[in-house]
């Protein structure tokens, strides 16, 4: 098994994707296909999402144990909102015996009427998983702010309380502007924040979903990808093509300016990653 501490600084150009588990009542077969056919682009590691509340919570550790046991890194998302301590022990006992090694420590979404019980925020999680002594912590970085911030200096304020608590890497929110990202560097830097930051990349795949979605995050979209966007909207085939067409461009401009490390959000589909991978060619020998 690797820490993804040290794929992030092997100095090589590594890509990343991420997996969800499936939803209640549907097979975990097809999310042990849908991984088997990622690995077939050798992605660097694979992160596998937590349900909200930790309603998947044994999904993602048996996705993560199928990811090591594929010869692959696994990334597992821990969410502590609405979580007990005693949860949190029983999922971190689970990881360990899978094999799982790494772990993307995160508060998770406060449903209505759920209360943040032993850990209010990521903070405490990452300070907590720390002291246990045997994973590798990444944490959620926010380009553009988290919704939840005031000020964008209020969230670099709380990046860092995480980092400072024992986190090894950072892994963006999804933008669709490098230069909102390289703005943002320039804050983490001035905070005084130099772990490895992952910048995160979404291949557009459906209109309705960018627009839902960036209406939860606050995402800005710049008018190049708006005007893709509605070109190719009512042509889902197209629109998927355009889509990996522009995150790769986004993701070359990001490695001709340093970055060697970068995330895809591919949202289950092989077909994204296989895409962008193919795309890529030469780039990430």
């Amino acid at each position: 098994m690797k820490k993804i501490g040290e794929i992030l600084t092997d100095g090589k150009v590594n890509i990343s994707c991420e997996v969800f588990p499936p939803k209640q009542g549907k097979s975990l077969a097809n999310a042990f296909e849908i991984v088997d056919k990622i690995a077939a682009s050798h992605p660097s590691y694979i992160s596998v999402t937590y349900g909200a509340g930790g309603t998947s919570a044994g999904e993602t550790v048996k996705i993560a144990e199928h990811i090591e046991k594929s010869s692959l890194t696994a990334l597992a998302h821990l969410t502590c909102a609405g979580a007990a301590r005693e949860e949190i022990d029983a999922s971190l006992q689970k990881l360990r015996a899978a094999g799982v090694r790494n772990i993307l420590a995160l508060r998770g979404d406060i449903g209505e009427g759920s209360v943040c019980r032993a850990f209010p925020h990521a903070v405490d999680l990452v300070s907590y998983i720390k002291k246990q002594g045997d994973f590798c912590l990444g944490g959620a970085a926010y380009p553009e702010g988290h919704p939840e911030s005031a000020t964008m200096s209020e969230d670099i304020e709380h990046t860092k309380a995480k980092v400072a608590a024992g986190l090894d890497f950072l892994v963006t929110q999804m933008f669709f502007d490098n230069n909102i990202l390289y703005n943002y560097m320039f804050r983490l830097l001035r905070a005084g924040i130099e772990v490895p930051v992952v910048p995160g990349i979404m291949p557009v795949t459906s209109a309705a979903q960018i627009a839902r979605i960036c209406q939860l995050s606050g995402t800005k979209l710049p008018s190049n990808f708006r005007s893709m966007v509605e070109r190719f909207a009512s042509d889902p085939a197209a629109l998927q093509q355009a889509g990996i067409n522009y995150a790769v461009g986004q993701i070359i401009d990001l490695i001709a300016n340093g970055f060697n490390n970068v995330h895809i959000y591919t949202m289950n589909k092989p077909q994204v990653f296989g895409g962008i991978m193919a795309a890529m060619g030469e780039i990430v020998k």
